[in-house]
């Protein structure tokens, strides 16, 4: 049997549908909202660091959370009501201009967030794998969070001109909230392809013993996380405040969605050929050279490439960082992708934070965007370390 035939394809498609839900929309949505909201002064660069922060603080707890409780045979009750969740939070950003409530509601949403995307991970993985055409199902799953970027990019700002900023906020949760509709009976666990139980000797408490690659692999997606998220924060209010690129700097986002959505695909494809670790570098290189693309050459042409790599690399990462660690903790894969989730989501909180108080102080994103791009070039870097393990190099390259 094929993932692209009967409950194996409903399943997926409702995996699209979640991804696209919690995180294309509730996560990212607020990418192009965020100049509409700076421009009525609710807060300034530093503010707008502060709530994209509280979104990942949110979405680092959750992760742990997800993590902890992973083998829980109640992930898929846990997955369908932080969708549930996620579209409310969408909707209430809309119902209120108290700074405070939308900390609150941030927070909730990164939470919900990280809930869905380590859940929906174990339930549609676990439940294709083994099936034909499952690595090309992957990326196909991952690339929900493209869809959904590329969806709200081209939908923040007509409804913004029809309905302002906050019937935008309301217009999504609708669209979300009619997706989950759609997708809510084909979230099911499939029986007989459930997780494999621990390894005796686990106690199912705690977490296993962590190798070198794994460390190493958990050290280099907490600076992708780190450098990532700058520009998937200020990006559109960057290119807003540019005049050569400010007529591009809403499409720049969907630009963004569109190139991440067979961006999960092709990594997937790639890595057969290259390995994980050697892929995983590559990627990241490609997305330093896109970070810094609208800093070095602040054009519309500039900033058009750099959103393609930045959108072709993003989500590619986590489908190789996932599917890595999946591989490495076979018998625990559950909180091995909640751990590196959160992980990630650590370096998520600390980037906005930081990167919105130093554009405050300097008066430009540009520098904020610069060192993102060294970050991610130094995760690349320590991707390709050579490791040896009982002898052997397991180094990529």
């Amino acid at each position: 049997m094929t993932v692209w035939a009967g409950r194996p394809l409903g399943l997926l498609i409702s995996g699209v549908l979640a991804l696209f839900i919690a995180m294309g929309v509730g996560r990212f949505a607020y990418t192009p909202i965020l100049p509409f909201m700076m421009e009525r002064q609710f807060f300034g660069e530093a503010g707008a660091g502060a709530l994209a922060s509280a979104n990942y603080a949110g979405y680092l707890a959750g992760a742990v959370m997800a993590a902890w409780f992973s083998g829980s045979e109640r992930r898929l009750g846990r997955l369908k009501l932080s969708l549930v969740i996620s579209v409310l939070t969408t909707a209430l950003m809309g119902l209120t201009t108290l700074f405070p409530l939308w900390l609150a509601l941030r927070f909730i949403s990164g939470f919900a967030g990280a809930a869905v995307f380590v859940y929906a991970s174990g339930v549609v993985m676990d439940g294709l794998a083994g099936l034909r055409g499952f690595a090309g199902a992957s990326g196909v799953f991952y690339g929900g969070v493209g869809a959904g970027i590329a969806a709200s990019g081209l939908a923040v700002p007509l409804l913004e001109a029809s309905f302002g900023w906050q019937g935008t906020w309301l217009g999504l949760a609708l669209l979300c909230a009619m997706l989950l509709s759609t997708g809510w009976r084909g979230l099911q666990e499939v029986g007989d392809r459930r997780p494999a139980p621990p390894a005796s000797g686990s106690s199912g408490k705690g977490f296993r013993r962590v190798g070198p690659r794994m460390l190493r692999l958990q050290l280099v997606y907490g600076l992708e996380g780190l450098g990532y998220i700058v520009t998937g924060t200020f990006l559109v209010a960057y290119a807003q405040s540019v005049p050569a690129m400010k007529e591009l700097s809403y499409w720049s986002w969907v630009l963004v969605g569109a190139a991440a959505m067979p961006s999960c695909w092709m990594w997937s494809k790639l890595q057969g050929y290259w390995g994980q670790e050697r892929t995983l570098f590559f990627s990241m290189l490609l997305q330093a050279v896109g970070i810094l693309l609208p800093v070095v050459f602040p054009t519309a042409s500039g900033l058009a490439v750099g959103a393609i790599l930045f959108g072709a690399t993003f989500m590619g990462i986590t489908t190789l960082a996932v599917s890595l660690a999946r591989r490495l903790a076979v018998y625990d894969a559950g909180r091995s992708v909640g751990l590196l989730t959160a992980i990630y989501g650590a370096g998520q909180m600390a980037g906005p934070a930081a990167a919105g108080l130093f554009a405050a102080l300097s008066g430009s994103y540009r520098w904020s965007l610069a060192g993102a791009a060294v970050i991610v070039l130094i995760g690349a870097c320590i991707i390709i370390i050579p490791i040896h393990a009982k002898g052997r190099s397991t180094c990529p390259m």
